[in-house]
């Protein structure tokens, strides 16, 4: 007949087995309660091993553990579950046009350059484009290519943000990329005199040399 020590180790090795079951079962699924309950036993039973093994032959093993209640995991995830009521869409669904503006200043076109280069080598264009760097325009455009294609990809001390803006419209009707021709891109940005502004943020840098720097330039020529 097993002695109490060895009877607390097949318990580990029953409550890892189940722990590994119910951890496949849920595939990856996030707070499943099974899972946490076979993480409690495996933990809990290792902690009676640990405990006598320690006292018994005062020998410890790998395990750093506290007793767990299940109840307290439950209880956690009973105070934050927000359950989304189902909303039912709109008859007739707003359209939205959102337009940012943000100027900066370019200390050097070399080093953005380089700095676009990097990001390049960081993450490669998936199709292959190995055309270099060429100016300020491919240089922004490859920033955001690498990033999260928004302006939070040109916060890099190789630019210096200025003031920006954002404008909400309700529009009447959706852009249509394929016809914006080249050099005509102004239009893209442009609605109609009767969109009404639904929104708006002001984004200021006080950059407050580079203005004063640009105005004793002009007042020096």
């Amino acid at each position: 007949m097993p002695d109490d020590l060895t009877a607390a180790l097949e318990a580990v090795i029953a409550a890892a087995r189940e722990h590994l079951a119910k951890v496949r079962a849920a595939d990856g699924r996030v707070d499943d309660e099974s899972v946490w309950r076979a993480y409690v036993s495996l933990n809990n039973s290792a902690c009676v091993y640990d405990e006598i093994m320690r006292t018994r032959y005062d020998e410890v093993t790998p395990f750093d553990l506290e007793p767990l209640e299940a109840e307290e995991g439950e209880a956690e995830w009973a105070g934050t579950e927000v359950v989304d009521e189902a909303v039912e869409p709109d008859a007739e669904p707003t359209l939205v046009s959102v337009r940012q503006r943000r100027d900066y200043v370019v200390p050097s076109a070399v080093a953005l350059q380089r700095a676009a280069e990097r990001a390049r080598d960081e993450v490669p264009d998936p199709e292959g484009d190995d055309q270099p760097v060429r100016g300020i325009g491919d240089a922004v455009l490859e920033l955001l290519h690498s990033g999260d294609g928004t302006l939070r990809s040109l916060e890099i001390p190789e630019l210096t943000p200025m003031d920006g803006i954002v404008v909400i419209n309700e529009v009447g009707s959706g852009l249509d990329v394929t016809a914006t021709s080249e050099g005509g891109e102004d239009v893209a940005f442009a609605v109609d005199a009767g969109d009404p502004v639904i929104g708006r943020l002001d984004e200021r840098s006080f950059q407050d040399d580079h203005r004063k720097g640009g105005d004793d330039d002009r007042e020096e020529g």
